[in-house]
């Protein structure tokens, strides 16, 4: 299903499926969702951020195993949600988990 919202009047994409698309017109779908991920994980980094600015306040340790383990548990019911490989879903975000370590030990 596209996400695209050009009206048809316009020669849009609107209620196309995508093996309805040209390649190209799926390329900017492609592209769109792209930007809408890197806005996501600027997001989730921002708010990582925070958090950290939080334990460092409080004296907490940057690691917190528990809290990890339910993200990974979220992201892998999420994974599940939408038909998407758990292991994949799971990978990214350990990585993402692993990068704000990083980043809230330089910061510390």
């Amino acid at each position: 299903m596209t996400r695209n919202s050009e009206t048809a009047a316009d020669g849009g994409t609107e209620n196309r499926l995508p093996d309805e698309m040209s390649l190209d017109e799926l390329r900017e779908e492609i592209q769109t969702i792209d930007r809408e991920i890197v806005e996501l994980i600027a997001q989730r980094t921002y708010v990582a951020d925070t958090i950290a600015q939080v334990k460092d306040e409080r004296g907490l340790p940057t690691t917190d195993k528990k809290q990890e383990q339910q993200v990974m548990e979220r992201a892998g019911e999420n994974a599940e949600q939408f038909d998407v490989d758990a292991n994949l879903v799971k990978a990214i975000f350990r990585l993402l988990i692993e990068l704000n370590k990083v980043e809230q030990r330089e910061n510390r």
